[in-house]
């Protein structure tokens, strides 16, 4: 019998030739918690049919990692559509974006939708775990799935894939159902343990467990602001006629990549203009304007547009840095890690700050000091400062819509930001465009710009960041006056040809690789846009640079 050598969890295995990673996770399942759902084979990801038939390295994929967790929700995704069409053959599904832990989707051709409807939806779903039923990969050429999908109705699959450029797909089946997927499923329902079906008028919410905790369904917690920021990218992506990738596309071969981007821009800058209004209508009361947003949502950029505009109105603010109030390096708070955390609250200084807030509004001049990053320490320059009654003070940081950071001020002398890019544009009508692949993609090409950081560099650090998210901005988004979506419909065909190569740069020996390799694939989908019609002001500028406020 041929064998091969197989490296994995410290140990080289001789094991016969062809066999799937399926087989070989029965050797492996003893040191993991949880269920392994795939593995790496050379950096490479691949789904546990995969057959071994050369030397090779392999790292297991289990629940807890994010390669992980999109294969179960795709797969739980997988099990809804096929339990609504055996229940509700005349209906259809769409998936539209993430909200309260989980997919916000919508049924079509039942109407009204009710709670009852939802429950026997999930009831079916459970049994069909207990069924265990194979999710089956079949490569077929793309012309051929084309025709399929043309055949069975689904023209968001045939608008999205007649731009593809590649000679075969692949296409799942589950029993009868057959549906194309961005990614690998896991090797049958009998994996997914655990999910909900909670009923949100106008559709549903599909809920699960989050990588931290595979097990536990996270507690469920409103999150209406958001949600309407999203009805209203919905509402505006019909308007554009833009509501998938493939519709995008459409637009761009016509030639009217130019009007959607003038179009997309003129919208950011009257949702900006109306929100200086509100502000200067307040303008007797608000004294701080708080902007918070994740990692590459634009903040600096939209700061100052906001600047602008308020100044139209004959405010003038200020702008104050919180970098400038960094504890000294040797206090800074160290993380788990025992690394220093410089995005915890406890790294800013709060009482010198809420020190310096309170006399400013009260209308005593302030030194304001520089943090100097070199020293580690705080320094004071001369930089002295008054303000006016009618001038409010803008600060941006991860921090603003924390309580904590201004606690010294009245919460009514306070007017709370939240900026995301938060795209309601989708793959198509089963597959979604995390809005975290948006902003990843962003900084990938910002810190190439700007940073001298290349995309390796940038994807090691992005699990960090992303833990810094979930801990101090995400859980005060609801706590905003005014929610700002900063994604732009076009954008993603504008970073295509910015990220592709930066991306492609990464070598395979690289853990790193297998992300690269991800967002590529993504990428593939979209047309690509030049950017000469983007204007210099615009947010996307911040990242692809030229942009007319400083970088």
């Amino acid at each position: 019998m041929s064998t091969i050598k197989v490296a994995f969890l410290d140990q080289t295995l001789e094991i016969p030739i062809d066999i799937s990673l399926l087989e070989l996770s029965e050797q492996a399942k003893e040191y993991f918690e949880e269920a392994i759902v795939a593995a790496k084979v050379d950096n490479v990801l691949k789904d546990l049919n995969y057959r071994l038939t050369e030397d090779c390295h392999i790292e297991f994929i289990d629940l807890t990692t994010d390669d992980g967790f999109r294969i179960y929700q795709r797969s739980v995704s997988f099990l809804l559509l096929k339990a609504v069409g055996e229940l509700f053959p005349q209906a259809s599904v769409t998936i539209e974006h993430s909200i309260s832990k989980g997919l916000y989707c919508e049924l079509h051709g039942i109407d009204p939708v009710t709670e009852k409807d939802i429950k026997e939806i999930e009831k079916h779903m459970w049994d069909m775990v207990e069924q265990d039923i194979e999710f089956h990969k079949d490569t077929v050429p793309l012309a051929e799935a084309i025709k399929l999908f043309e055949k069975e109705g689904q023209l968001d699959k045939v608008k999205l894939l007649k731009y593809r450029n590649i000679p075969t797909i692949n296409i799942y089946s589950c029993g009868w159902l057959r549906d194309y997927f961005y990614g690998y499923m896991l090797p049958s329902t009998g994996y997914l343990k655990h999910f909900e079906l909670k009923f949100y008028m106008p559709g549903f919410i599909l809920r699960y467990p989050d990588k931290h905790n595979p097990r536990v369904i996270p507690e469920y917690k409103e999150h209406p602001k958001l949600f309407n920021i999203f009805r209203e990218a919905e509402k505006w992506a019909r308007i554009l006629e833009v509501k998938d990738v493939g519709s995008l596309n459409d637009q761009i071969a016509a030639g009217h990549g130019e009007d959607l981007i003038r179009t997309s821009e003129a919208f950011h800058e009257k949702k900006i203009a109306q929100l200086a209004d509100t502000i200067t209508a307040a303008r007797d009361q608000v004294r701080l304007i708080l902007i918070a947003g994740p990692s590459s949502s634009g903040k600096t950029t939209f700061a100052q547009r906001l600047m602008v505009q308020l100044r139209v109105n004959n405010v003038k603010p200020i702008s104050i840095s919180l970098d400038d109030y960094f504890v000294s390096r040797d206090k800074t708070p160290l993380d788990e890690n025992g690394e220093p955390d410089f995005e915890a609250l406890e790294a800013i200084e709060l009482e010198l700050f809420n020190e310096q807030l309170t006399k400013l509004i009260q209308g005593a001049e302030v030194e304001l000091p520089t943090f100097n990053f070199l020293t580690g320490q705080r320094e004071y320059r001369g930089k002295k400062i008054r303000i006016n009654r009618d001038q409010p003070i803008i600060i941006e940081g991860i921090h603003g819509l924390n309580e904590h950071l201004t606690g010294s001020i009245p919460r009514g002398s306070k007017f709370k930001i939240y900026i995301s890019a938060l795209t309601q544009l989708n793959i198509d009508n089963h597959n979604r465009i995390p809005t975290t692949d948006a902003r990843i993609l962003r900084r990938i090409v910002r810190d190439s710009q700007f940073r001298s950081h290349d995309a390796l560099k940038t994807l090691r650090i992005w699990p960090k960041v992303r833990r810094g998210e979930e801990r101090n901005i995400f859980p005060f988004q609801e706590d905003a006056d005014v929610m700002f979506n900063s994604h732009l419909p076009y954008e993603l065909a504008v970073l295509k040809r910015y990220a592709e190569p930066l991306l492609k740069a990464i070598d395979q020996t690289e853990p790193e690789y297998s992300e690269a390799k991800r967002l590529l694939k993504f990428l593939s989908y979209f047309l690509p846009l030049e950017d000469f019609a983007v204007a210099n002001n615009s947010i996307i500028r911040e990242f692809i640079g030229n942009s007319c406020f400083s970088q």
